[in-house]
């Protein structure tokens, strides 16, 4: 998230760099903690390299396969490590096979 400095009344917002090193380390533990995750990737602002001041990170996790419905699936994923706010979107490899192809173009995946 970002920071006040103590003396300064301007918050310093990450860098891509510490976004992305943060993103990296989180997906390499989830993928340790939950065998079911196959792919994590991100799209929006920081793929397309247009982030700024206030920009979210937006995540897409694929899953093997899971019971849970679609709409509590994110709340799985604990993201208050990383120094940005995220909006995950969970899918099964199922439901990712029917989404469509342009979307797809647009993500940066990490493995």
């Amino acid at each position: 998230m970002p920071v006040r400095l103590l003396s300064s009344s301007v918050l310093k917002w990450p860098s891509k760099k510490e976004v992305l090193t943060s993103l990296k380390t989180w997906a390499k533990n989830i993928k340790y903690r939950k065998p079911e995750v196959i792919k994590i990737g991100y799209f929006g602002s920081y793929a397309k390299g247009n982030y700024g001041v206030g920009s979210d990170l937006d995540l897409i996790i694929i899953l093997k396969e899971t019971n849970i419905p679609f709409i509590y699936r994110a709340k799985d994923f604990d993201t208050t490590s990383l120094p940005v706010c995220v909006d995950v979107l969970v899918y099964t490899e199922k439901e990712w096979k029917k989404i469509s192809f342009s979307f797809k173009k647009d993500i940066i995946w990490l493995f």
